[in-house]
């Protein structure tokens, strides 16, 4: 059972998360994994929707299945991603359909499709025949997870979906293409939308307006399969680069957002390793979903912190005495708490000399052999990087991915929060979070070290 993380029940995963937001509450139309017999193999088990709510990312209520799935004959075998949204009374969902029998036989096996409700929970599947199949040049089995918002400017319903040219799926050709319609029946095909030749496909896009500023969210399974952003002033681009362009890192996957009326919240989720086999596996598909809650930058980039409320469960607090860790000739460490056990929150503001090198957080300590999982914040390297620690004999843990930029100009002053959730940790440095799901317990104890320099530690808070 989960403690802070939401699971569905019934000994199942989260897939893909389509939120819709209002009036205080998040409607989570999700994807449930039973991994019968695992994540995405030919005999795998069909799904379709299932939606939880929550008002405060600690309860939830269970509403059990949304849009179901669909027999070997259904263009909707499967029900792959999308979006929902409110528009002429109606609720609306446009999702991919897919069917397994269509792709061995070369047919367009994922197809846009429609549903509507009228209370939120269950939908009408299919419900004006409307199909939108990939388009002359877009490749047939990449062709999915609509995204739907009214464009006020001119008046129309614009949708936006996932795809790649036709052809080697080694290529660098993902983009994202759009649709427009007056009516939600009609559509005209615009192309591109959004095509920087930088990935083999693009998945889950997301499109929201904050301030004065457009926001174009996407998942790119390419290199390093993050959720990424890109800014304009217009809803049509051109779209900038952030610096930092993603939200976390590999263990953070297909990432969409809500707005509720209050909060910006991301939702994505926390992928298993293969078959559960440890830390020197792959990741696969399905996991465990977390919240994001976005913030805006004075210079509109976008910050991210976990929702207060996760960190106000925890009930058990303690008061740690502020303290220095000064050692201009190599690394001294410190156990700040033993017997922390598998559920936790640290807080505290670091303030950092200009020789350090490094921060290390180090997590379920084991005195004894010194093994530990680390969270390093590298001034040296700019860069946070998780791995574990130390890496004898080498190396102990496919880490590929679990790193983030923290520029130079953060190791003046950090503010720092740990979340422990039993296998997932997740860290945030002045609005830059990582995450990673772990497998292995060394030890109780929480430490902390630095590196050639000096560092003073205030406000610091457990909580358990």
């Amino acid at each position: 059972m989960y403690k802070v993380f939401y699971q569905p029940p019934k000994n199942t995963w989260m897939g893909d998360i389509m939120p819709f937001g209002k009036e205080g509450t998040f409607y989570l139309y999700h994807q449930r994994d039973p991994r019968k017999p695992g994540p995405l193999v030919e005999n795998y088990h069909p799904f379709g929707w299932s939606l939880s709510t929550t008002k405060d990312f600690i309860d939830y209520e269970d509403h059990g299945v949304a849009i179901p799935e669909g027999d070997e004959n259904d263009v909707a075998e499967f029900i792959y991603a999308g979006s929902v949204f409110e528009a002429q009374g109606k609720i609306h969902a446009f999702y991919t359909g897919y069917n397994r029998q269509a792709e061995k036989e070369g047919k367009a096996s994922q197809v846009l499709l429609h549903g509507v409700s009228d209370d939120y929970e269950h939908f009408q599947k299919n419900v004006d025949k409307l199909a939108l199949p990939a388009q002359e040049g877009y490749d047939v089995t990449d062709w999915r997870d609509p995204w739907v918002i009214w464009n006020e400017d001119k008046q129309e319903y614009l949708l936006i979906l996932g795809t790649r040219h036709a052809g080697p799926k080694s290529k660098l050709t993902g983009r994202i293409v759009s649709f427009t319609s007056k009516d939600l029946k009609n559509w005209d095909f615009r192309g591109d939308f959004f095509a920087p030749n930088l990935y083999t496909g693009l998945e889950m896009p997301d499109l929201f307006k904050m301030g004065d500023w457009w926001y174009l969210v996407y998942t790119e399974y390419s290199e390093q399969s993050k959720t990424r952003y890109r800014m304009s002033k217009n809803i049509d681009g051109p779209w900038i680069k952030p610096k930092d362009d993603a939200f976390d890192g590999r263990a953070y996957y297909a990432a969409r957002t809500a707005f509720d009326g209050q909060r910006r919240v991301l939702f994505g989720w926390v992928p298993t390793r293969e078959k559960e086999q440890g830390d020197m596996v792959n990741w696969e598909w399905g996991g465990t979903y977390l919240p994001l809650e976005l913030e805006q930058r004075n210079d509109g980039t976008l910050a991210t912190k976990l929702p207060e409320k996760l960190t106000t469960e925890f009930k058990d607090v303690h008061d740690i005495d502020d303290f220095v860790i000064d050692d201009e000739e190599g690394r001294t460490e410190k156990v700040i708490a033993k017997n922390v056990g598998r559920h936790f929150v640290l807080d505290m503001d670091v303030s950092c000399d200009s020789k350090l090198s490094d921060l290390a957080l180090r997590v379920f300590k084991n005195v004894d052999t010194d093994e530990s999982y680390q969270y390093l914040l590298s001034a040296d390297d700019q860069r946070i990087i998780f791995d574990k620690s130390p890496e004898w004999p080498w190396y102990q843990m496919m880490n590929k991915g679990l790193e983030r930029p923290l520029p130079e100009n953060n190791f003046g002053d950090l503010h720092v929060k740990l979340m422990v959730d039993d296998d997932i940790m997740i860290v945030v440095v002045n609005g830059i979070s990582l995450i990673s799901r772990v497998y292995q317990k060394f030890g109780d104890d929480l430490a902390i070290a630095a590196s050639y320099g000096k560092a003073s530690f205030k406000n610091v808070v457990l909580r358990k």
